[in-house]
């Protein structure tokens, strides 16, 4: 009965990660379900397995993730040709984005939103505000754009790092 129950735990655990993963590519809390299963696996071992230090690393790593995703589309947008205040107005445009895309597109809605809205964030400044043509507003939203696909490749990437920091320190 104790073996199957640790299938039974193990496979849970694996498809809560699996989930997190998923997560992370639509632009979701992924990562922060990968600490929380980590934790629950801590405790349901009776602390045996993984600890503390683990779990504050996966926690930074966590957060690191959050905060790639977040700044690479204002990168995007600043290598396009954007200036600092496009920057800003492209991750405005992203947490919009991603709020008024998540109802509109189930699944899919938060990615596409936070996508769009980088790009529309970063093209509407550039064009009213910096007096640029529709090309180079343009141009500057495609980077914003590009970032934002970018940053969430590097959440996903960061959550196999955390994947790898808790096989190591079960």
């Amino acid at each position: 009965m104790e073996v199957a129950l640790a299938i039974l735990g193990w496979t849970i655990f694996g498809l809560i990660v699996a989930m997190g993963l998923l997560l992370d590519l639509l632009g979701l809390f992924g990562n922060w379900l990968i600490l929380a299963a980590v934790g629950v696996a801590w405790a349901a071992s009776g602390f045996e397995h993984f600890g503390l230090w683990s779990l504050a690393a996966l926690a930074g790593l966590a957060a690191l993730g959050e905060i790639l995703e977040m700044a690479a589309a204002g990168y995007g947008a600043s290598r396009f040709g954007g200036g600092k205040r496009a920057v800003v107005a492209a991750c405005v445009g992203c947490i919009l984005g991603a709020i008024a895309g998540t109802p509109l597109f189930p699944v899919v809605g938060t990615l596409l939103g936070a996508c769009l809205g980088a790009f529309a964030g970063a093209v509407t400044h550039e064009y009213l505000n910096e007096q640029k043509n529709v090309q180079q507003a343009f141009w500057t939203g495609l980077g914003a754009a590009l970032g934002k696909v970018a940053g969430l490749l590097a959440k996903v990437l960061v959550g196999f790092v955390m994947l790898l920091v808790a096989a190591l320190t079960y």
